[in-house]
């Protein structure tokens, strides 16, 4: 077993030799000095390229990163991610006496399982490798076998690559708008779920369900008796990559059918199941003999919830349309953020690169075209997307890029547009959506009918006294002095209505013996009221203006 301090030499020796020296001194520090690290190999290809090499070189975890990070095209240079689609995932093959521990986890008794088990692999992997087997009952099926102590490589790694992303973030704060150690964390929850082949073994059956109805899809059956967390059985298919032209038409086929019939489970997958495979390098993807396109490795899937179909369905349609308003609102729903101040200028940017997409001659039209460019807007912005929209999108390319190979006339836009406006209707009269707006029509009447008695609990409570208010010290303040001022106004008032009312009963008396000064008293004084009043009618007034102001 390969200890953490061990990986960690190996890591910045593979580093080293494909000339990243420089930062392996920035985050392994005095890791270089433990062990005569080599010179780094000439520098003949580019840096990209050489990303690649060391990737390949560091083993499965960080090729499957690679291969996951191929995906965020929102993040990664076009460049890379060109790099990245090219990782190889290919390994020398363990013996089968190192395999056969494994094997017999499951199956005790191999013979009792097996009449033959075929010792030279079929494929190999750096998880795994794929070993056809006859069972007793005749059946032909491939057994896929974990490599005995992966796992605790695996773990090892993880435990590194957070430990630098981490580290890669204080060194360089600039890098932390791609959230490294977020990335990292979703990764670790997806290899974890590719080594576990009882989930592949799941999502093969849930796709072979899904694709039950369209006939020439075919998707393996699991064998569940003899499979488990590190071993799967499945229906052995006999086939050729889907890329391979030549040995398709040997079979007398038409590779334009196989192109139509491969992306018609695909916008199945994705627009109406909204489950898809989520690796159709063409590995992965066989036509038999019979024109069938058989699915392999699930390792890999799509989840899109029907709320989220219906927004990729409207994105996918307002770019076929170059409606860049309709492209916002979607990434919008999509709880994609963009800066308000960057927002002028991310609506300019994907105008040019929808009118670019729709004024290429219609022979020159690709799909793929648009969504690059929109990724390119994306990353330009530094504008984070959910992980399934970049998956989704990066199928879709992968699914174009195999379809032109097969058919050169192969044209994504005209066959995609039918197929969104269709679901987009059906998905706008569908039972769920139905369901959705009557229990809004059904909670929009509960509020309205409840609304009387929230009205009288309210009253109850103002009644009864128990109604608490909080009070900033800015606010106490402002009501203070509302209080102060109203205070004054009463005052004023009292002491005029008594002014009026004494110099009144003094007029009243007029024919008692008074004093001559105490009638003229009595006269000003009623002057002095009306001039008070007046100007108290004035101060309100102009009060009332100034709060309407």
């Amino acid at each position: 077993m390969v200890t953490r301090f061990q990986r960690y030499r190996q890591i910045a020796d593979v580093l080293s030799r494909y000339g990243f020296g420089i930062l392996v001194e920035e985050v392994f520090p005095g890791v270089g000095r433990l062990r005569g690290v080599r010179k780094p190999v000439e520098e003949k290809q580019s840096v990209y390229e050489r990303i690649r090499l060391a990737i390949e070189e560091l083993g499965p975890t960080y090729i499957k990163f690679g291969q996951i990070m191929s995906t965020r095209r929102e993040l990664l240079p076009p460049e890379l991610i060109e790099e990245l689609q090219r990782l190889q995932d290919r390994v020398a093959p363990l013996p089968f006496e190192e395999i056969r521990p494994e094997i017999r986890k499951y199956c005790p008794n191999l013979e009792e399982c097996f009449d033959v088990i075929e010792e030279e692999p079929v494929a190999a992997a750096s998880l795994s490798q794929v070993h056809r087997a006859v069972t007793r009952d005749g059946r032909v099926v491939a057994l896929k076998v974990q490599r005995p102590g992966i796992v605790d490589l695996i773990e090892t790694d993880l435990l590194i690559l957070q430990s630098l992303a981490r580290r890669v973030e204080s060194i360089f704060p600039d890098l932390r708008v791609y959230n490294l150690q977020g990335m990292v964390e979703e990764f670790s929850v997806q290899i974890r779920r590719e080594l576990d082949f009882s989930q592949d073994g799941m999502n093969a059956e849930r796709l072979r369900r899904n694709m039950h109805d369209i006939p020439c899809v075919l998707i393996p059956r699991i064998h569940w008796h003899i499979s488990g967390p590190r071993l799967l059985a499945m229906d052995y298919i006999e086939g050729v990559r889907i890329d391979d032209v030549e040995a398709i038409r040997a079979f007398g086929l038409f590779p334009e059918e196989i192109a139509d019939l491969g992306f018609h489970a695909y916008v199945n997958q994705i627009f109406v199941d909204g489950f898809f495979h989520g690796d159709p390098h063409p590995g992965n993807l066989l036509v038999t003999a019979q024109g069938e396109i058989a699915f392999l490795d699930y390792g890999i899937v799509g989840v899109l919830r029907p709320e989220r179909k219906r927004v990729f369905v409207d994105l996918l349609l307002a770019m076929t349309r170059t409606d860049v308003a309709g492209v916002i609102t979607a990434l919008g729903r999509l709880d994609v953020h963009i800066n308000p101040a960057d927002l002028d200028a991310v609506k300019d940017d994907l105008y040019l690169v929808l009118l670019d997409y729709r004024e290429m001659k219609l022979e020159r039209v690709n799909f793929a075209t648009a969504i690059r460019g929109l990724t390119d807007t994306l990353r330009r912005y530094h504008i984070r997307v959910p992980p399934s929209l970049m998956l989704m999108m990066k199928v879709i390319v992968m699914v174009m890029d195999i379809g032109i190979r097969l058919d050169p006339t192969f044209n994504f836009d005209q066959k995609i547009r039918p197929y969104l406006v269709e679901i987009a209707a059906q998905q706008r009269l569908s039972p769920e959506t139905m369901g959705n707006a009557v229990r809004s029509l059904v909670s929009a009447a509960e509020g309205l009918l409840a609304i009387p008695e929230n009205v009288n609990e309210t009253l109850k409570t103002l009644s009864e006294g128990t109604v608490t208010i909080e009070l900033e010290d800015n606010d106490l303040r402002r009501i203070v002095g509302v209080i102060d001022r109203t205070s004054d106004k009463i005052i004023v008032g009292l002491v005029v209505a008594s002014i009026v009312v004494g110099s009144s009963l003094i007029l009243r008396v007029a024919d008692l013996p008074i004093p001559g000064y105490v009638s003229t008293l009595a006269a000003l004084g009623y002057v002095f009221a009306v001039v008070i009043g007046f100007y108290a009618v004035y101060s309100v007034l102009r009060h009332g203006r100034a709060l309407q102001r």
